[in-house]
Order: structure tokens, then sequence, then C-alpha cells
């Protein structure tokens, strides 16, 4: 953003260099990327001058020769000659005049000279020359007023400083030269002059005395806003408010010369005295606005909605464009006036011969306004500072300054009232500052008063209890500044931090560094994945609000109902994630889009679950000292793989990874932190809605609930182009929980050899092994050093409905071999529990 120099100086002059007031606002965190000068190089040499005679030149026919009174020696008698070769210029013009010496911009330096034949003593400029517009048929003529010999800079801005700032997306205060100004006053302590929307300047003849928003209008009260403009806002999501005021008698024209000199200094071309407004008030206040010709909107009437898909607009650009149902559109009764946040309609556009305008100054939805322009390719001064989602409260100030603008520049008589469509915005709560909580973070002792000046002085309110301040926040700052820590930020920021950082680092209680045993349980769960043959990656915790319908979620799922971020990156990233798995399923398929044969991938990190229930510790969600916020916060384990787990080799193909092949890497992850896992499946009832309903489970630890393993559902795959994958998603806290990993006592090694048996067992057939395993175990006692199944079997001479398990049995002790006495017993009650849970051995 550009900043004219002398623009700002209007509010708050701070007494610095241009250079050295860049440098204290890039040490404030106001980055400024250069500061580059307007015009000339230098002011000196250029004057106002009075035309007194022109005569043509008696050797060249486009030339003429000029007496110029410049108010110094060199025109005392009769004038100064100057030969000039523009058709304009005319006895009695008040006009800008370079002197010999005079640098003009591009380093040409103005000197003495003939010009076929005739002595010129300077030469008169034009407005391209001073690079104060893009004129050039002619000399620039100024208005009576300014004697001769003026220096031409107290007139016209030339050799303008101006400052060109990187704005941060969270200071959208900063999109207005008023909130720079006051930048620079909380920077220098200079004087900060009223707000333009509550009587402080506005630029040179405008009066403070027209600038109470209420009283302006017509004196009668017959003319209302309301009674010509009708607006109707059907999504007050995508525009939460929605203002517009009727001016009657528009005189449309050129702006005043200081109106169009300080648009070209900000980089903006002037249009016409009503445009100008819109973009002047934009570049004051940070609040862009829009300007109707009353006349072509059918019967006043504005309808705020949704685009259909197809449907086209002619835009101000000359361009027509194609919006889609994702995007905001003001339309008419006739069809499309204009794309919400983005750019107006031809078809209402102001010109030469409108009289009648209606203001619009609305507020849009951040994250879509910065879809949309990306979607259209299309950005404007207006979306970016749209897409950075600017306050509701903005659209009053700006109708208060464009009203006075309105009145003093092109005459226009205001109606009476604005349309003011708002929808509930949620007031700042204000935010303590704790006494002594500067000093703590900062390391720098800055006393209360200190604090509140600074506060103040950046438009802060404040309120002193004791040596505690209460702080109330202006609606520019109201995304920005929402915590404790990010008033300690502005005290420090604007507090020469930088000049008294203390040599040392503040003082603390020393603690012995190490991780804590959730820690080195959470790596060695990771490293048993690694050891698997799955690649850890990062996701970002941010989501697309449609993913929930990717993942089939149910409405009434808490999944669907995920945490909304204030002031998102884009739309695609407005929601908080409530599962790992879309983010696995995205990297997943990106990797074999770009040519990957397998993908095996898992990610540790944390889901954001409105109003579940807190887990054990901090991998839980319970952070101790914290109070808890109204979601919880777990750290959840995800796995997926596509293809095979293991690489190919020269002996032949890998197998494919299919649900058991994940459950074994499941059952291992659980075995190297000294715990199992169990998986039951619900035949007929999938466990998830993304799952397919006979290929997955529900994964316990000690008979509870920790999370989900199974094949993905051919429609989910589909929508993320996969064949076939398989995947599980854990609660970390709750397995590590089971894990006695640092409390088991160490057993020597024993020579003694095993004894192993094997058995099988008729059960049903829809009965998962783990139960049948988890039985034997319960009923081994400390013999029985392993189980597993090693063969299933259904088919002849197995019963209908039934399936036969062949289990092996390790039976050891420690200190002796067993014998087949001491095992008997222990067989017997193993083969009880087997037909308690309904199961018969096979003979």
């Amino acid at each position: 953003m550009r900043v004219p120099y002398g623009w700002m100086a209007d509010y708050c002059d701070p007494g610095l260099l241009p250079r050295d007031l860049a440098e204290r606002m890039a040490m404030t965190g106001t980055e400024v990327e250069r500061v580059v000068t307007l015009g000339p190089p230098s002011a000196e040499g250029f004057v106002i001058g009075k035309v007194l005679d022109v005569v043509k030149h008696p050797d060249a026919d486009r030339l003429n020769v000029c007496q110029v009174d410049t108010g110094d020696a060199g025109s005392a008698d009769g004038g100064r000659t100057i030969v000039c070769g523009a058709p304009n210029v005319a006895a009695g013009q008040t006009v800008v005049v370079a002197l010999p010496g005079a640098v003009m911009p591009g380093g040409m330096k103005i000197k003495q000279a003939k010009l076929r034949g005739v002595e010129s003593n300077g030469m008169i400029c034009s407005d391209r020359e001073l690079e104060l517009g893009e004129d050039h048929n002619g000399i620039l003529v100024l208005e009576d007023g300014p004697a001769a010999g003026t220096p031409a800079a107290g007139v016209l801005p030339l050799a303008e400083p101006v400052l060109e700032l990187e704005v941060t997306p969270n200071r959208t205060d900063c999109f207005g030269i008023y909130g720079v100004a006051r930048e620079a006053h909380a920077i220098s302590g200079a004087p900060l002059a009223p707000a333009p929307w509550d009587g402080g300047p506005i630029g040179p003849g405008v009066g403070s005395e027209s600038g109470d928003l209420e009283r302006l209008g017509d004196p009668a009260g017959a003319v209302k806003t309301a009674d010509r403009a009708r607006v109707l806002v059907r999504d007050e999501e995508l525009c939460p408010r929605f203002t517009a005021r009727g001016y009657a008698e528009v005189k449309v024209g050129p702006s005043p010369r200081w109106l169009r000199s300080r648009l070209i200094a900000a980089g903006m071309r002037p249009i016409s005295n009503v445009v100008d407004i819109t973009n002047y008030v934009m570049w004051l206040t940070g609040q862009p606005m829009h300007a109707y010709d009353l006349d072509l909107v059918p019967e006043g009437e504005l309808v705020i909605r949704r685009a259909e898909n197809g449907e086209k607009v002619a835009a101000l650009d000359g361009n027509d464009y194609e919006l889609t149902d994702r995007m905001v559109a003001v339309a008419d009764r006739n069809g499309l006036a204009g794309i919400g946040g983005m750019m107006g309609g031809s078809v209402s556009e102001v010109s030469d011969s409108t009289t009648t305008v209606l203001m619009e100054a609305a507020n849009w939805n951040g994250p879509n306004i910065l879809r949309t322009s990306r979607d259209l390719g299309l950005r404007s001064e207006a979306s970016s500072r749209f897409e950075k989602q600017l306050h509701p409260d903005l659209t009053l100030r700006a109708q208060a300054v464009a009203a006075r603008l309105m009145v003093e520049v092109c005459g226009a008589t205001p109606m009476t009232g604005i349309v003011d469509i708002a929808a509930p915005v949620p007031a700042a709560e204000p935010i303590w500052l704790r006494a002594g909580r500067v000093e703590r973070i900062l390391g720098l002792a800055i006393d209360t008063d200190r604090q509140a000046r600074a506060l103040e002085m950046l438009g802060f309110g404040v309120q002193r209890d004791g040596k505690d301040l209460l702080v109330s926040v202006p609606p520019d700052r109201h995304y920005d500044v929402t915590r404790e820590i990010d008033l300690v930020e502005e005290v420090g920021r604007i507090s020469d931090l930088d000049r008294n950082l203390p040599a040392t680092l503040p003082s603390g209680p020393g603690r012995p560094g190490g991780l804590s045993r959730q820690q080195v349980l959470q790596r060695r769960a990771e490293d048993s994945l690694r050891e698997s043959g799955f690649d850890e990656m990062v996701g970002w915790s941010f989501t697309d609000p449609n993913e929930k319908d990717r993942l089939r979620l149910d409405p009434e799922d808490p999944r669907a109902g995920a945490v909304r971020l204030a002031n998102p990156l884009s739309e695609e990233q407005s929601l908080m994630r409530t599962t790992l798995l879309g983010s696995v399923l995205g990297a997943a398929q990106r990797n074999l889009s770009r040519g990957a044969d397998r993908v095996a991938l898992f990610e540790s990190g944390r889901v954001y679950l409105p109003a579940a229930a807190f887990g054990p510790g901090p991998l839980g969600g319970d952070f101790p000292g914290n109070t808890r916020p109204p979601f919880n916060e777990p750290q959840h384990l995800c796995g997926l793989a596509v293809g095979s787990v293991d690489p190919s080799t020269w002996r032949g193909e890998a197998s494919g990874a299919d649900f058991f092949a994940l459950k074994g890497v499941l059952e291992h992850l659980a075995g190297s932190l000294g715990t199992a896992v169990s998986v039951e499946r619900i035949p007929g009832a999938p466990t998830q809605p993304f799952l397919h309903p006979g290929k997955s489970g529900v994964v316990r630890v000690d008979e509870r609930p920790i999370g989900w393993i199974g094949e993905i559902h051919p429609l989910v795959a589909a929508e993320y182009d996969l064949d076939c994958a398989v995947a599980f998603e854990i609660a970390l806290a709750d397995l590590l929980q089971a894990s006695p990993v640092g409390e088991e006592a160490y057993r020597d090694f024993t020579p003694f050899p095993p004894v192993d048996r094997d058995l099988a067992v008729l059960v049903a057939e829809e009965m998962p092994a783990s139960s049948v395993l988890a039985a034997v175990r319960d009923s081994g006692g400390e013999l029985l050093a392993s189980v597993s199944v090693f063969d299933v079997y259904s088919g002849e001479g197995v019963g209908e409905g039934e399936k036969s398990l062949a289990l092996r049995l390790r039976f050891r002790a420690p200190d002796r071999t067993l014998s087949d006495e001491e095992i008997e017993p222990i067989w017997s009650g193993i083969i009880a529990a087997l037909e308690e849970i309904g199961g018969k051995l096979r003979g």
C-alpha cells in the first residue's frame, strides 16, 4: 500500500524524515518495503508562474514565445522568456515553471538554451512531466490564487515522499491512511488529529461542519434513502453488513486537483469526482465503497445473494465474468449488477449524465472473497482488503467521510438517513492486562501508566483497576487482538523494545531436561509404524467444509460440527479437522497421482472435537492450568495403506495391504508398547460411515474402544481416486495409558525349553478370533507364555455357521522344564473357558 507522506501528515506529522519513520515502523511490526519520491527528486527550482503574454515563434509554427512572471529578478523586466510548445498556453494562466537548475523526474536538468534562435529561460510543465497525472496534451493550468514566485511544492505534491507498505493480513487498520497515521502517532508521540469520520480533516476545502451523518440531508426530510433504494440481503454469512446512502443533484465531473493528486500519489487513476471519492474514502479509512447510478437501478432495488452457476456479469473493467454458486453477487431486477466485494457492473455505472447516486459501503465474508478472486483471476484494491476480513462497523465510518466529500466536491444533496442491514456481530470482550505480565514476558520493566498510554495511542480504550488494565478493542483491531498476550505484544512493539532489550534472558526456575513418559511412548509407537514400512506425514490442522460430505459423515455425527476459524487462510481451510483420515487420504491421493506405486502413511496429530470428553493427560486434550475450551484437542494416530506395505523384490510381487495386514501392523504397534489390542467386528453394522460395512471393526484395549480399523468404503475411496485402501485411527492417550512400559520388572532369560501344544476349536462363524485368544489368555495363568492362530478352516467336516480355529499355545517356566502333569490342569481350565464362550474341541 502506498502512503503519501503529506497526506498522512494531515493527521500526524511525526517530525521524522520519511526514511527514519520507515525504519521505526519496520521495527514496530509495520514493514516498509521502500520509500520513493513522487515527481522530481527535489522541489527546488519549481515555482508558480503567471503567463503575461504569448506570441508565435517567428521560426516555428508549433512553438510559442511566452513572457512569464515568476516573481524573481529574472522576470522583473516584462517577464521571463520561455519557449513553449503546448497548444493550450494562453495569457492570464497560472502555471508551474521549472527554472534553470531544476531537476525533472528522470534526472533531466533544466538549462538556459536557445530554441530556434529564441533564448528560453525555463520550462512550463505539464501533468505528466511532473508525474502528477497522465495528461500530456498541454501544460498544467492551475486555478487562480497562488502568487507568482510561490514555491510549487506548497501548491502541488512535488517531490512527495511515498511509503510503500507491505501490510500483513492481521493489520487491516493499516489499510487506511488514518490507521498508518495512528501508528506514526504511537511511534513518535506527535499529536494525532481527530478521525475523519469524527469531524477531523478530510482534504483541502472540506469543512468539518458537514460531518454529522444523521444531520446531513434534505432539510425538509422529503427525500429519504429508504424511499429511493431497497436492499435485500439473502445470505448474511456472505454479507454481514450492507449500508447505502442516496445523493441527489450530483454534478459529475473532474475532481479537484488536490484530490486527483493524492490519488495519483497513492497509485490510483483519477476517473471522475464520484468514483474518485469512493477510492479516496477507501485509501483514507480502509473500507472500500462502490457508487451506483441510482436511476439505472430498476425501482432502486438491490439483492445480495449467492450467484447461480453460469450467471454472467459485465464488470467495470470491460470483461464478462461467469460466476458459480460459491460466489456472492449483487443483483437488480434485471440481472447481476456486480460481484460482491470484487467489482461493480457496468449496468449501473456512474457517468457524466448521472445526477442521482447510491453509495454502497458493505462488509463481505473474507475467505469467500479470497476464493472468488482466485477462481475468477480477478484482484482489485477492494478485494485485497475484503479478503482480510474487515469489521462491519467500518462501513459507517466510510459513509460519514463520503457524505462530506459528496457535498463539498460534487455539490450533492444527501438524502436523509442510510439503509443499514446488519447481521448480529459478537461484541469484542474487554481484555485484562494483569500487573507484571508485560515484564514477565518481555523481560522489560514498563510501568502501568506507560502501558496504558501506549495502548491508548494505538486506539484502545483503557480503564485502570489498580495496577491491572481493562482494555477494550477498537473495531479495526477486532480480529487481531483477542488475548492478553496480544496486548503484551502491542505494548512491547512501540516501547522501543529493540533499543531497550535486556542484555540477559529473563531468569526462571531451572528444570532438568528430558522427555515425559507419554512422549517416550508416543515416539516408540511412531517408530513401530516406521519399522512396519510406513512413512510419517504432517498435514494441515485446517480442513475443507466439504470434507464431512466426502467422508459420508452424518449431520448428527459430532465430527460433522467442526470448529470454525475466525480468520481462515481460505474457505478450503476454514474448519479445524475432527479426524486425521481426510488429511491422510488427501496425501495418498497426491502421492499416487505423482507416480507412487504404493503408499503407506501415518500421521500423529491433534483433532478438534466439539463437546468431546477429555482423555488422560495432554495427549488426551487435558492441559493442566488452562481453562478448558468448548472443544477437545486429543492426539490421534492414523495410518493408511494403498497397495502393498512392503516393496516388491526380485522374488516376486509383495502382497497388497488388506484388513488383516493392517491389523497386524496395529498389533505390532501395541506390542512395542507392552500391551495388546483387539479388534471387534460387528457384521452388517459399519463402525464408521467411511468404512466398508463388512471389513471394519472397533479397536479395543483393556475392553475399552480407542478407535477403528477397516477398509475404506468404495464411495469414499472414489472421492479420493483410490482403488482400495485400508486405514486405522486411534486415540493415542488411551493406548499409552494401557502400556506398562516403565513399570515392568526385569526378568532374566530362561534356559529351559518351552512346551508347545496345538488345539482346534469350533466356534460360531461371526465370533472374532480375538475373543477366543482373550479367553485362552485369561485362563492360561502365568505359565502360558503365548497363544496364536495358525489356521482358520470352514467347509467339509465343519457345521454350517461354524469355523475351526487352530491355536498354538506355548507354556514355559523360568526355573524348570514343565511336565505334562503340571500343564494338564491348566489345559483343562483353557478347555473349560473355550466351552463357556461356545467353543467345542474339534476331534
